[in-house]
């Protein structure tokens, strides 16, 4: 196969693997009754722990106001709380309740099991490049997101 076949054949695997990632997303949202804002912001908030709401919406791209209204409707499912701080009484944070870590691990806990015991069939060599891979494509990801938010520098 030529280098630029190669390229295809990778590329045609990151965009179905995007798809079926959206896919998954879809059902999950439709299970937990909750809506694509709200399932990104469940995603921070498990990826990244307990966040105010204005760190989780910087963390999910959202304006402050839409991560109120998504950890307002995140709180009314019972999946997320509001809990002040202990040290700064100012400071609200919000945290995955039990309910919430059990939603996650019942969707994509055996997803993220099964993602763990095919990558350790990679030897080491092999999961540097795979990561460098990942990590290079989130740049790209990153870079295009802010470009059609109109971030990107103009020159």
């Amino acid at each position: 196969m030529s280098k630029q076949s190669r390229v295809q054949a990778v590329t045609r695997a990151v965009q179905e693997l995007q798809d079926a990632t959206d896919l998954i997303d879809e059902l999950a949202t439709r299970r937990l009754g909750i809506n694509r804002t709200d399932l990104r912001c469940l995603s921070r908030l498990t990826a990244r722990g307990p966040l105010t709401a204005s760190e989780l919406a910087a963390a999910a791209g959202l304006t402050g106001g839409a991560a109120t209204t998504a950890v307002d409707r995140l709180e009314r499912t019972g999946m997320v709380e509001r809990i002040r701080d202990t040290v700064d009484r100012r400071r609200v944070v919000v945290h995955l309740t039990g309910q919430g870590r059990e939603a996650i691990q019942e969707i994509w806990g055996p997803i993220a099991d099964d993602a763990r015991a095919e990558l350790l069939q990679f030897s080491l060599t092999e999961l540097e490049l795979i990561e460098s891979f990942l990590r290079r494509a989130l740049d790209n990801q990153a870079r295009h997101a802010d470009r059609l938010r109109g971030r990107a520098k103009r020159g």
